[in-house]
C-alpha cells in the first residue's frame, strides 16, 4: 500500500471496469454487480457520473451516482479494507453529494444492507436518515434501509459550518 498523497480520485473510464467488478466481487461475494451492469452504467453518461480511487495503478474504491431530476441516486460506494477508515469514503460520499447538488436534484437516495453498520454510520454522519426498510432485498433475505439526504438541509448545514 502507498502513501495516501499517491492516492488519486478520477472519473471512471471503459478500462477500469474490470478492476471495478474485481473489487466488486471481493468486497460484495453474495451481491456482487456483473460486468455487465458497469458497463451499461458507464455508457448512460446522461444520467450517470463515477469515480474510482487508484493508487499505484491500482482501483482501490468505486462510486456512482444516478440523477434523474428531481431524485439523485448513490448506485453504488466502496473501498478496498486496505484503505478504509482514511476517510476517502467519507470524500467520495460528499462528492456523490455535491454532484447531486450542482445537477440540481433536491435529494440524495440510497440503499444500504441492514447488516453494515460502519456504512450505515458513514451515512447517518453526513446527514442521511432511514426513510423505510426493504425486508429481503438483498440475496440471502437481508432488509435494506432506505436512506434519503435532503440537499437544502447539506447546504444548510454547509452555510452553518462556513459561518
Amino acid at each position: 500500500m502507498s502513501e495516501a498523497n499517491q492516492i488519486t480520485l478520477r472519473r471512471m473510464a471503459a478500462e477500469d471496469l474490470l478492476a471495478v467488478h474485481e473489487l466488486e466481487q471481493q468486497l460484495f461475494p453474495e451481491d456482487a454487480w456483473p460486468l455487465a451492469g458497469f458497463e451499461s452504467e458507464l455508457a448512460q453518461s446522461d444520467t450517470r457520473t463515477y469515480w474510482v480511487y487508484e493508487d499505484a495503478g491500482r482501483v482501490v474504491g468505486y462510486a456512482g451516482l444516478c440523477v434523474v431530476l428531481p431524485i439523485a441516486d448513490v448506485q453504488t460506494i466502496a473501498m478496498h479494507p486496505d484503505y478504509q477508515g482514511r476517510g476517502l469514503g467519507r470524500k467520495l460520499l460528499a462528492l456523490l453529494i455535491q454532484t447531486a447538488g450542482e445537477k440540481n436534484a433536491l435529494d440524495v437516495m440510497l440503499e444500504v444492507r441492514f447488516d453494515n453498520p460502519g456504512a450505515i454510520g458513514l451515512y447517518e454522519s453526513m446527514g442521511f436518515t432511514t426513510i423505510h426498510r426493504r425486508k429481503g432485498y438483498y440475496k440471502g433475505g437481508v432488509d435494506a434501509l432506505i436512506m434519503r439526504l435532503p440537499l437544502d438541509v447539506q447546504q444548510g448545514q454547509e452555510e452553518e459550518r462556513n459561518a
